[in-house]
């Protein structure tokens, strides 16, 4: 477990250097089973910081975000650090968008937390309803969820995300502070859900994904909370040239959802924000990680977890598959 006081301590150390201009973390949420993000300034603003198992959004989106505010005639632009706080999973996408050179090292602050799972929020709302708990903390193999004074305690299995169940990288892969004691992998990856869905026949895959797709109303939440997606104009949305219609017919729908899955692969870095921010609970992470062991076998590549590698598509070895090639 993270101490919160602890954390809370080293945000306002953080907070209060000169060469640091604000912190990106989690606050308690309005709603539900979620923690909301919390984007702080002044040393005083801490006290609004936690980590608990409801803090399952992934505050690396925000690092690669352009600034666009004008800046008053005589003066500069604040090219001061940003800090952010990351999980295990939160990390990988600092540290992938590191060797995308989306920023400076040098410009970001990293505070690491150790993590062992966090609430899915539509099996908690399966399980308890439209409610928002009290507490939540993780003891043990348990998750203790308080609601309304009344405390139960549910199998960490049965409440935590899919990619908590197979997360390889509990610990931070990156960070210039750990906030709290490096915690053990929950269980390898075997990519068991690739398996059932390539069992599938070829007319099996499209009808499932014709249903799926069907029921986008083409929103882009799974693409402004994707923190790979930090292009300054994204060509599904572009309109000269007007790659894909924005109109919401199944044919439109297929050639976004696509397009996106192949423009995350070898960078996919499977965080699952695109599927937890799905209003029409769409499995987007069975696309992504199909090309992602794809990549992994073909290329032996497996994005966001060494800063210093190339990316996937500027690397090359003298190994590398080309069977497509007549």
């Amino acid at each position: 477990m993270v101490d919160v006081n602890r954390l809370r301590e080293k945000a306002r150390e953080v907070l209060i250097r000169e060469d640091v201009r604000r912190l990106i973390g989690w606050k308690r949420g309005t709603y539900g089973f979620e923690a909301a993000p919390a984007v702080l300034k002044e040393a005083f603003e801490a006290d609004e910081l936690i980590f608990d198992p409801t803090c399952a959004q992934n505050p690396a989106s925000f690092l690669a975000l352009e600034e666009k505010k004008p800046v008053p005639r005589g003066q500069e632009p604040d090219t001061r650090k940003v800090a952010v706080m990351v999980k295990g999973c939160d990390s990988r996408a600092v540290v992938q968008q590191l060797v995308e050179k989306a920023y400076d090292r040098d410009g970001i602050v990293v505070l690491g937390i150790p993590c062992r799972g966090v609430i899915d929020r539509r099996k908690a709302q399966k399980m308890f309803g439209d409610v928002t708990p009290d507490s939540v903390e993780l003891r043990g193999d348990s998750f203790v969820v308080e609601i309304g004074g009344e405390k139960k305690e549910v199998a960490r299995g049965e409440l935590a995300m899919d990619k908590c169940l197979r997360c390889r990288y509990p610990n931070p892969l990156v960070s210039d502070a750990l906030l709290g004691d490096e915690v053990e992998k929950w269980a390898d990856d075997d990519f068991a859900d690739v398996d059932e869905f390539e069992k599938m026949s070829p007319g099996d895959k499209w009808s499932r994904w014709e249903e799926e797709f069907s029921k986008c109303i083409r929103c882009y939440s799974c693409r402004n909370a994707c923190p790979m997606c930090y292009c300054v104009e994204c060509v599904i949305t572009k309109l000269r040239p007007q790659w894909t219609r924005r109109a919401t017919d199944i044919s439109e729908n297929t050639s976004y959802h696509i397009t996106r899955a192949w423009h995350l692969a070898g960078r996919c870095i499977e965080c699952m924000e695109c599927q937890r921010v799905c209003p029409v609970d769409i499995p987007l992470m069975t696309l992504n990680r199909k090309l992602t062991r794809d990549v992994r076998e073909m290329f032996d590549y497996e994005p966001g977890v060494d800063a210093e590698a190339e990316p996937l598509l500027a690397s090359y070895t003298p190994n590398d598959p080309e069977e497509y090639i007549m």
